[in-house]
């Protein structure tokens, strides 16, 4: 196409010159155009991490050994620690649900994970996690996960337990550890 020349003054290409009416190329063009940009306002929502998604994977024996968990249960530990909130799932059903507590040792941390520091004030308690996300099926605990920036153990119920084939048995691991490691009950010993 050649420029039209309108008045005197830099010659105005015809597809440029808003005061045209739009043809049906043009409007093609602008649809074009607004596509990807609605595909990536569609895809900033699909982003968002599905609730149910993560309820399924956190209540698995083991998220890590389902490659389809991995990368959400990453994003979710991300998430958490750059203060976003739990996602929900509408579709668990009553008595079905999961949510996050962040860590408080000595009380809401299990004792194998619990330290105590020295501080200038006397000792302090830390929790090697920086916070647990608890699993419910019908109304009972399934499970709970602790979590910090690159790890994570689960610890299961009883009831989850008696109804699972199998577990990742970390958890049960590290409390046998920890109770084999401390004074015998009753021995009076507090720095054995």
């Amino acid at each position: 196409m050649q420029p039209i020349q309108s008045l005197p003054g830099p010659s105005i290409h015809p597809e440029c010159d808003m005061n045209r009416q739009p043809t049906v190329e043009r409007k093609a063009r602008a649809a074009k155009l607004a596509a990807p940009l609605a595909l990536m306002l569609a895809c900033a929502h699909v982003q968002a991490l599905d609730g149910c998604l993560v309820l399924l994977c956190l209540a698995a024996p083991s998220w890590r050994s389902i490659p389809q968990c991995v990368p959400p249960i990453h994003q979710l530990f991300r998430d958490l620690r750059h203060g976003r909130p739990f996602p929900t799932c509408d579709m668990a059903g009553p008595g079905n649900r999961s949510g996050h507590q962040w860590a408080a040792a000595p009380a809401f941390c299990p004792p194998q994970y619990t330290r105590q520091v020295d501080a200038p004030n006397g000792p302090e308690y830390v929790c090697d996690w920086r916070g647990a996300i608890s699993v419910q099926i019908d109304n009972q605990l399934w499970s709970r996960t602790w979590w910090n920036s690159g790890d994570s153990v689960t610890e299961f119920s009883d009831v989850a337990k008696a109804q699972l084939p199998g577990w990742d048995t970390r958890f049960d691991e590290d409390f046998a550890r920890w109770q084999a490691s401390q004074p015998p009950e009753g021995s009076g010993c507090s720095d054995c």
